[in-house]
């Protein structure tokens, strides 16, 4: 399997579950990702942090608290007393006994269901190490094909293609920049990633002129339509520049949404 984020290329915009199916299911966990596959997603956006034995494995937040049974930073406990911990409870009884999975799990889990990985760094203490870690367990797992390595912090991403030049990676964006088309080139990436609110259709097509994807993170229903309530629509532009082809992968909490959407407006730029 290989994850190709344009869709011109793949053939089809991609569906991504965002931290897996995690309006149904403990995010950043294997049955996140199972659900997200049973919903069509064909790519996964999962977060990676350090143990104190500098195993990579799967969390938002560096501290425990709010997803697991534990309490501190991750980087404080082992693998061993983190796998220990309940990673499904906080979410629901039903899923009590979910353990954090290690990357190379995640990985394994996606390749059973044909998904692609965006794998995102978390880890703010140690991202040195944790590029060294990751270009480790991508080289180990043959998986460079399969994810894209993504971050806020694009001199990370610089750096991650530099220790492994096979890695693909995606810059994430909060803002509009004045030439986003050179910000990713500079930067060699094979993708952006915009929140619906920063997407402007201009940068969508300075992107694919450049042969850049572009993804799209959209809120949770109940929170497009509170702001619909009161006049701001967020989803309609998104849907129109789907439409358009200028959205490559569009991802969010409910796949099922997002998988709708990608079905009834998506279109091959």
């Amino acid at each position: 399997m290989s994850y190709v984020p344009l869709a011109s290329a793949a053939g089809r915009v991609h569906v991504c579950a965002h931290r897996g199916h995690s309006i149904g299911a403990p995010e950043n966990t294997l049955p996140a990702l199972v659900e997200a596959a049973k919903r069509g997603a064909t790519v996964a956006e999962i977060d990676v942090v350090l143990t104190a034995d500098d195993e990579v494995v799967l969390l938002h937040d560096e501290i425990l608290d709010r997803t697991t049974s534990g309490k501190g930073r991750a980087a404080a406990l082992t693998l061993a007393e983190i796998r220990a911990l309940d990673a499904g409870a906080w979410f629901s009884p039903a899923f009590a006994g979910t353990r954090v999975p290690t990357l190379a799990e995640a990985l394994a889990e996606a390749r059973r269901h044909g998904m692609g990985l965006l794998v995102e760094i978390k880890e703010r203490q140690r991202a040195a190490r944790m590029i060294e870690r990751l270009a480790a367990v991508l080289t180990a797992e043959r998986a460079a094909g399969d994810v894209l390595v993504i971050s806020f912090d694009h001199v990370s991403l610089v750096e991650m293609r530099r220790r492994l030049p096979e890695a693909r990676t995606e810059l994430i964006t909060h803002a509009r920049h004045v030439d986003i088309r050179a910000v990713a080139e500079r930067a060699g990436a094979a993708s952006v990633a915009i929140e619906a609110d920063m997407f402007h259709p201009d940068d969508g097509r300075a992107l694919h002129d450049a042969g850049v994807a572009v993804r799209v993170t959209l809120p949770r229903p109940d929170r497009i339509a509170a702001r619909l309530a009161y006049g701001l629509d967020i989803e309609g532009p998104i849907r129109e520049a789907l439409g358009h082809g200028l959205i490559d992968v569009l991802a969010g909490d409910d796949t099922d949404h997002i998988a709708g959407l990608v079905t009834a407006y998506g279109r091959l730029g």
